[in-house]
């Protein structure tokens, strides 16, 4: 009997084990259920200026919080569906947001041996400036649709939690939305909640301090050893350079070891996919367990975060940073 009753206790103890690691916060798992992907044109009338978007929706039709994902020069409203479809399954409305005069129309149609020129050229400071304010415009289409009778979108989206998310051009248009100053203008919008900066970099003019001291809302960044910039001369060094000023602003920074600019993408303008896919799964873990801490309140997330869980989708090679910010009230010294 005692052995029999020695059986039962050991698989209840492997059964209670069990349990426990099934009800473990994984942010890399996803619910079940098709994401729907919609396309929309915005039609911003005080700028004569189309904005395409792409909407990625979860399966579950109550209101959900919502991120935005601004492209990098030369992108597109489709890029990076992996994105999309993940923190879609995880239970966010996700829209892409395609900016143009900076998306791919400025490549697609020149010959192949002046397509670096363009790129460069759409690099300016009038296209910074228009996707700062595409921005507001696809915040105040998203709150009429919501509310709009018979919209596809109506009724969708918990507005109340926004966060924004971007990669090069991108992380710098989602740099200034969640507050860095561009010279003496402000294009912060205080709907954003929390950010992701993928592949950020500081301004090419001015006190790099000065310019992030107004950052207040959570950041995650995100780079790499080999990160350089294929148009510009933003160096590996230049993506660091954003991190340590964020004074103001829990801040959370991941530096995948080797990985290069174009490894935060599905390919690159060539058409190539990036080589290492432990990157892309990493990635999503990160990024998912941010939105579930800022814009979910998700104390099990921000644990994952700051006590070992963010580590054990990286490699020991790789650097994940916080700072004093990052850490509940209750745990600071």
């Amino acid at each position: 009997m005692k052995t029999l009753w020695g059986k039962v206790m050991l698989a209840g103890v492997l059964l209670g084990s069990q349990v426990v690691a099934e009800e473990a916060y994984d942010p890399s798992k996803v619910a079940e259920g098709a994401v729907e992907s919609k396309t929309f044109e915005l039609k911003d009338t005080t700028r004569d200026r189309v904005i395409p978007l792409r909407v990625y929706l979860p399966a579950d039709k109550k209101p959900m919080p919502v991120v935005l994902f601004s492209h990098g020069l030369g992108g597109s409203r489709d890029n990076n569906p992996y994105l999309g479809e993940h923190w879609a399954k995880r239970g966010y409305v996700v829209v892409f947001i395609q900016h143009p005069g900076s998306d791919e129309s400025v490549w697609k149609d020149v010959p192949a041996l002046e397509r670096m020129t363009a790129l460069r050229e759409a690099a300016s400071a009038e296209n910074y400036l228009l996707r700062s304010k595409d921005v507001p415009a696809v915040l105040d289409a998203l709150a009429k649709w919501n509310g709009g009778k018979g919209h596809p979108l109506q009724g969708r989206m918990d507005l109340e939690k926004i966060g924004m998310s971007g990669h090069s051009f991108g992380a710098q248009t989602t740099q200034v939305m969640a507050g860095q100053s561009a010279g003496k203008l402000s294009f912060r919008d205080s709907r954003i909640d929390a950010a992701v900066m993928m592949s950020p970099s500081p301004p090419p003019r001015g006190d790099v301090a000065a310019a992030f001291a107004p950052v207040k809302i959570p950041c995650l960044l995100m780079t790499g050893t080999l990160d350089d910039s294929p148009i510009g001369k933003s160096t590996p060094a230049d993506r660091l350079n954003v991190f340590p000023h964020l004074k103001e602003a829990p801040a959370w920074q991941v530096v995948f070891d080797k990985a290069t600019h174009m490894d935060f993408g599905d390919r690159d303008l060539r058409g190539r996919t990036p080589k290492d896919p432990r990157y892309h799964r990493a990635i999503l873990a990160l990024t998912t367990a941010f939105w579930d801490a800022e814009l979910k309140a998700k104390p099990e997330a921000l644990k994952w975060l700051n006590d070992g869980g963010a580590k054990k989708v990286l490699l020991p090679a790789d650097r994940w940073e916080k700072n004093w910010k990052s850490v509940p009230q209750a745990a600071k010294p």
